[in-house]
């Protein structure tokens, strides 16, 4: 008896300093701010939308850069509301198809933003689609936090 005692013991031992080090983590520079969450989460989706754009224009070989665009911004859409909703913003108890609706129209204006100037920078005036989707990019990063922040994880 007191051998299963003493593994239950440990178990709880070992799960309590599990629970510390997730606290520490949490509780350090990289978690602990709102707004520092919203930038590597960005950071984040932001590097897979422009690894599908890459590919898109690269492996596919598609002429429009803002169809390519486009078509990532889809993917880094999704990266961007799970990581909002479960690490950003910390909302995961709230009705997710209502988050997921209003991400999804706010992040469908955005998107169309994000193609605009897409298109006219690089198809209308046939500059770098790469220095075209980092200014689209400022735009969004702007209207995104406080459209999360105010309308979507409010």
């Amino acid at each position: 008896m007191d051998a299963k005692k003493s593994q239950t013991t440990k178990i709880l031992l070992r799960r309590n300093s599990m629970s510390h080090d997730v606290s520490a983590i949490e509780s350090s520079i990289f978690c602990k701010y709102e707004a520092t969450r919203y930038v590597l989460n960005g950071i984040f989706a932001t590097c897979v939308h422009f690894a599908v754009l890459m590919f898109n224009m690269q492996i596919l070989s598609l002429q429009s850069a803002a169809l390519g665009n486009g078509l990532a911004s889809i993917v880094g859409i999704a990266v961007s509301f799970a990581g909002s909703r479960i690490y950003v913003f910390r909302k995961r108890h709230c009705p997710v198809v209502s988050q997921a609706a209003k991400f999804i129209i706010l992040y469908s204006c955005i998107a169309c933003v994000h193609v605009s100037i897409l298109f006219v920078w690089t198809d209308v005036f046939k500059f770098s689609y790469v220095i075209g989707f980092v200014i689209a990019t400022l735009f969004q990063v702007a209207i995104s936090f406080f459209g999360n922040k105010l309308i979507v994880f409010k």
